[in-house]
């Protein structure tokens, strides 16, 4: 399978089903310590937190992310403080997961 950070995001306007359980474990296994969880509509996103050693390394990282979600056009949701980043991935158009957000995962995985 080719490397998702090597691929580039392609924008969703909707129109196409979300992946289901089965798809998204596929793309779990392509990138490294993302959590599949639901929102409190039931749809489906990934999560993960970075820790680091202090604020400032926390906000370099959130930069970096913010550089490749406006190359890639495809935007995050992000918090961070003090040691930590939590970064939230989806497609809103579809209310659930589609390629672009595991593609834009390993991207950040990258970092």
């Amino acid at each position: 399978m080719e490397d998702l950070a090597k691929k580039k995001c392609i924008p969703c306007e909707g129109g196409i089903p979300p992946f289901d359980m089965e798809e998204i474990h596929k793309y779990l296994k392509r990138v490294n310590g993302w959590n599949v969880l639901k929102d409190k509509d039931t749809n489906f996103f990934i999560e993960k937190e970075f820790k680091f050693k202090d604020y400032v390394s926390s906000e370099k990282f959130v930069l970096e992310i913010g550089k490749i979600a406006e190359g890639e056009g495809h935007h995050p949701d992000i918090s961070f403080g003090w040691g930590y980043a939590k970064i939230k991935i989806s497609t809103h158009a579809i209310k659930g997961l589609a390629e672009s957000d595991f593609i834009l995962a390993a991207k950040i995985d990258q970092i």
